[in-house]
């Protein structure tokens, strides 16, 4: 388990995966031309999301092919409430045009409900986006300079059983987020609010399940602490999403298992403590539960249970000879089934 990625295509001259298993960077090339599988199932987004001590916000461009998504989530932790407005079209194909790469490449996708601009040019990321009637009175917009704060990144390359399908994923922790986003006329600063973007590009299989939490912060001797946890969908025999970073450091994990307390009858209770725990001890971590950013969409053919909980972080990851520790750190972890 946990076989390093080398250089080259992403993918072979069958539409799989030439390799799979992990990196600290995109070192696999991604082109969306290089896919055979079929077209309406290729699947890439961007997906941002940062915190600050009592509200965060989560920005997502989407292409999936059959149909393109944008979103922008507003977190208020202090009130224990959210709030998530998307736009969808149908049957974009690609059109959004969204970069082959995180390096750099610009994300520019306009309409007369929204504007959403991703600009990278290489050294720094500019987030401007406009959303009409966030609320039922008021406008959203933001306006966020965002910096990398290390080189090493979590990326995964993961194959599906069924043939041409795969998953190419980039998670970039601990960036830094500095600027403003604004409902209605009121202003929310983000100073040296600290978040991830979660670039994701490939073939999904119809009906899949996942577990994904994610931490970008601050502990209370300044350095910068987080993770990328994460399991259930794919062939994850090559290499697991797991991985912890310390200021420009990131060290790699093996399993992890997300223990989401039941109610009596049966049901998930989100909004009780969970453990976020491993098999060799390693990673042992109490969630306790702010908020549950929860959406359901159901549209016959295409379903979406999403669960993305906010909540706070206490415990300890260790590597090595070094033992991380999570002080009430604001971080998310969620549960999400998929049929799309």
């Amino acid at each position: 388990m946990n076989k390093q990625l080398t250089k080259g295509k992403l993918l072979n001259e069958t539409g799989n995966l030439a390799e799979a298993g992990f990196a600290y960077d995109l070192v696999r090339e991604y082109n969306r031309k290089d896919i055979k599988g079929m077209a309406f199932r290729i699947k890439e987004w961007d997906y941002y999301e940062f915190n600050s001590k009592d509200y965060g916000i989560a920005l997502t461009v989407a292409d999936n092919s059959y149909m393109s998504m944008v979103s922008v989530g507003f977190l208020d932790f202090k009130n224990k409430t959210s709030i998530t407005r998307s736009y969808m079209k149908f049957f974009t194909f690609g059109k959004v045009n969204l970069p082959s790469t995180s390096k750099v490449g610009n994300i520019i996708y306009h309409d007369k409900n929204f504007n959403f601009e991703f600009l990278n040019d290489g050294n720094r990321r500019h987030l401007i986006v406009e959303f009409k009637k966030f609320t039922k009175f008021s406008d959203f917009r933001c306006d966020l300079f965002v910096e990398q704060t290390t080189d090493k990144t979590m990326v995964i390359a993961t194959p599906f059983t069924k043939n041409k399908h795969f998953y190419y994923n980039q998670k970039i922790n601990n960036l830094v987020c500095n600027g403003e986003f604004q409902i209605g006329e009121r202003k929310y600063p983000m100073k040296n609010a600290m978040g991830v973007l979660d670039w994701g590009r490939g073939i999904w299989t119809y009906n899949n399940t996942w577990y994904w939490s994610s931490c970008s912060a601050k502990d209370k001797e300044g350095n910068n602490i987080g993770f990328n946890l994460g399991y259930g969908f794919g062939d994850t025999s090559a290499a697991s999403e797991n991985m912890v970073f310390f200021n420009k450091e990131a060290y790699k994990l093996d399993d992890v298992t997300f223990l989401i307390p039941k109610d009596e009858n049966g049901k998930y209770d989100y909004l009780k403590p969970w453990k976020v725990i491993s098999k060799n001890n390693d990673i042992d971590l109490t969630f306790t539960p702010i908020l549950d950013r929860h959406d359901d969409t159901n549209l016959l053919v295409l379903c979406s249970l999403q669960h993305q909980v906010f909540g706070k972080y206490n415990g300890t990851i260790k590597v090595k000879n070094k033992t991380i520790k999570f002080n009430n750190i604001i971080a998310f972890a969620e549960r999400v089934q998929n049929k799309w």
